[in-house]
């Protein structure tokens, strides 16, 4: 069926030295470690293959003195994945952990919520704080997406392909979309920054880097209510993906398989 899907996880890269502090508003231990993962994901039926989010590069975590471990473009391979045949790309947000590499698509449509781009590119962007997490490089490319007419812009909700859908969550970025995704476990809510960790919207302890706090929290219920279960809510940055879905073999050690659902419980 074409619009059952499966789902990988891609980890291009981690920041281990994160502290609880960086990660929850409320943190009780401040300084206790919490690490960062970060991810790609690729979506798969058979007949198509969709890439969500797109990392970002050598260059980039050199600027940021945030290293990554495999360039995000050539780690999709491991799920059989070819950035240069790929003709969907959904972009959540264009926080530079997730928007970088755009050019590595060349025959590509990038799918986008239409308050992203005016955000990225508005008023919003003189404020320090606020464009600290967009690289203009980026944004510039994905300006270049919208002149060559390689963007497919969203208002709220949209289909992408049966089976895949997208829906504005906003918060962390004022137009950060999740994506919904059937597969045989059921539907699947990749929910990317939307709740970077389970902790954030299990327990409603929101991710410091907000632009609009009432629309978080609201996304909190929002992703749940898009998955079968919340099993199935796939949080952005949680290590806990790598330790409760099974790892893909002849990976590389850094692909995890998500549509089959979670092999380890989770203690709710």
């Amino acid at each position: 069926m074409d619009d059952i899907w499966e789902v990988y996880a891609v980890k291009y890269g981690d920041h281990l030295s994160r502290t609880r502090r960086e990660n929850f508003i409320f943190a009780d231990d401040h300084d206790g470690p919490n690490p960062m993962d970060y991810f790609v994901w690729v979506l798969k039926n058979g007949t198509q293959t969709i890439i969500v989010d797109t990392g970002f590069d050598e260059a980039e975590a050199k600027r940021r003195n945030r290293p990554i471990a495999r360039d995000p473009a050539l780690a999709i391979a491991s799920t059989g994945a070819n950035a240069e045949t790929i003709e969907h790309v959904i972009v959540t947000h264009l926080h530079f952990d997730h928007a970088g590499g755009l050019d590595r698509y060349p025959n590509a449509k990038f799918h986008l919520q239409a308050a992203e781009m005016a955000y990225a590119t508005g008023p919003c962007m003189c404020h320090d704080t606020l464009r600290q997490v967009f690289t203009v490089d980026h944004v510039c490319e994905m300006v270049k997406k919208v002149y060559s007419g390689r963007i497919q812009f969203y208002d709220g909700d949209g289909q992408v392909a049966n089976g895949v859908t997208v829906h504005a969550v906003g918060g962390h970025s004022r137009g950060l979309q999740a994506v919904r995704v059937k597969t045989a476990a059921g539907w699947m809510c990749l929910a990317s920054d939307a709740s970077h960790y389970y902790e954030n919207f299990i327990k409603k302890n929101p991710f410091p880097i907000v632009v609009d706090l009432e629309q978080l929290l609201d996304g909190f219920d929002l992703i749940q209510r898009l998955a079968s279960t919340r099993d199935l809510v796939i949080p952005g940055h949680d290590p806990l993906v790598t330790q409760h879905f099974p790892l893909l073999e002849n990976s590389g050690g850094f692909t995890w398989r998500l549509d089959k659902g979670p092999i380890k419980p989770f203690d709710w």
